[in-house]
């Protein structure tokens, strides 16, 4: 039991730091009064589209492996143990739809969920979405 509230514990965690992410982006800090205008920054290098993989392991975005673990990637290393594994999704969600709505929000199949859902809450993107749909699919 303990180590279920552990594991519990760390996942509410998780959802916090989502949520407050979530919320400082879309109330974006304004300048104090009298403060100068920041300098414009110099022109970056084009920053590469972020992918499916690149959402799910995103501590501030997706950040599937606080609770799912993926046995097929080597490089999920932090695999959580509370929600289920994520493989062979493609026969356990022949409806890649199905698994898309359960991404977007969890609790409407399953009201006693702790998946955060994603899409209702607005911690992801429709595209962001889409993107990590694909991926977990293909896991």
């Amino acid at each position: 039991m303990r180590k279920l509230h552990q594991v519990a514990a760390a996942c509410a965690i998780s959802a916090i730091m989502l949520s407050g992410n979530v919320l400082a982006a879309a109330h974006g800090a304004a300048p104090a009064a009298g403060a100068a205008a920041p300098a414009a920054a110099p022109a970056a290098a084009p920053k590469k589209e972020e992918t499916g993989k690149d959402i799910a392991f995103n501590r501030s975005k997706g950040n599937c492996l606080a609770c799912h673990g993926m046995p097929t990637l080597p490089d999920a290393q932090s695999a959580g143990l509370y929600g289920p594994p994520l493989i062979a999704m493609s026969a356990r969600y022949p409806n890649k739809a199905a698994l898309r709505a359960q991404i977007w929000d969890a609790t409407v199949a399953n009201p006693a969920s702790s998946m955060i859902p994603y899409g209702k809450h607005g911690v992801l993107t429709e595209a962001e979405i889409d993107k990590v749909t694909d991926f977990v699919y293909g896991l």
